[in-house]
């Protein structure tokens, strides 16, 4: 579905702007990520690397780690607003081979090829520590 493509594509985001995430919101039409950072980002790059991730068509897997492991592994969570649920013991890792791994409980598609064409389509200065960023699909 166009929504499992653009939360998958927002993974591939997270890969290429290294920095906390502090704001999300996914429809079926565009996604959109607010990412803490005071610097410019290159539209034209970050168009350039998603195209990039999505063609070399990487594995998108899920399992499941221990709430112990994640603890261990604070780096793993890149949100700084939503922290993965707990209480069951264990947390559903989403891992996209070789580029991205990150609790998530949402749905993906199973290869980075399956997104499609997916762009740049605005970048905001939200704040003086916030940048936005919004997908979308090229159709």
């Amino acid at each position: 579905s166009r929504h499992m493509r653009l939360h998958t594509a927002t993974h591939l985001l997270c890969a290429l702007v290294p920095h906390p995430v502090n704001g999300c919101s996914i429809t079926m039409d565009y996604a959109r990520l607010d990412f803490h950072m005071t610097e410019p980002l290159d539209k034209e790059a970050l168009n350039a690397g998603l195209a990039r991730l999505v063609a070399e068509a990487h594995p998108v897997s899920h399992h499941w780690i221990s709430e112990a492991e994640l603890d261990a592994n604070p780096g793993l969570v890149r949100s700084m607003s939503v922290q993965p649920p707990r209480g069951q013991g264990r947390v559903r890792v989403l891992e996209i081979d070789g580029v991205d791994l990150q609790p998530c409980g949402g749905t993906h598609v199973a290869n980075t090829a399956e997104i499609g064409r997916v762009v740049v389509t605005k970048i905001e200065k939200k704040s003086a520590s916030t940048r936005r960023v919004v997908l979308g699909f090229v159709d």
